[in-house]
């Protein structure tokens, strides 16, 4: 199972550096999202979204309270935890034979009308803006979108 790093998370040699495993950045989580778990077999613990089980949903809160400087205190949009796509080979709106529309992505995008676009009013589409928080893939009904977690330190 592939993981996200928290928003605003350092480089990440520095991460593994700066992280105490405290656990502020899991007790502070709005979603309780964020886990602790070891990177490796001797390796110490540090922070992780595992978000097919639980997204992250933008609070925030994980850089605010970091006593380090592992996880800084960024803005939603300068998340940059990773990038979600689309498989409309499963999107149920890319499918022309199918009368049922779904927008449970985009309505649930903590970016919305921002990270996921309704392109002509009903098929959903990623942008740039997009953030990879983990929710569009956590939610889709058809397990169509799929987020990708881009290495630590792309946080601005």
């Amino acid at each position: 199972m592939t993981f996200l790093r928290p928003p605003g998370v350092t480089a990440e040699k520095d991460l593994r550096s700066r992280c105490i495993a405290c656990g502020k950045c899991a007790q502070v989580c709005n979603n309780a999202c964020i886990r602790l778990t070891p990177d490796g077999f001797f390796s110490p613990e540090t922070p992780k979204i595992f978000h097919r089980k639980k997204p992250c949903i933008l609070c925030m809160k994980c850089g605010e309270i970091c006593p380090t400087g592992a996880l800084r205190p960024i803005a939603p949009h300068q998340a940059r935890m990773g990038a979600a796509r689309i498989d409309k080979s499963r999107c149920v709106n890319y499918r022309r034979e199918n009368p049922v529309m779904c927008w449970t992505c985009y309505e649930r995008c903590p970016l919305k009308a921002s990270a996921i676009v309704l392109e002509r009013g009903r098929i959903p589409v990623v942008t740039k803006a997009c953030v990879g928080c983990g929710v569009c893939e956590y939610v889709c009904p058809a397990d169509a979108v799929f987020v990708t977690p881009s290495p630590s330190g792309d946080a601005a």
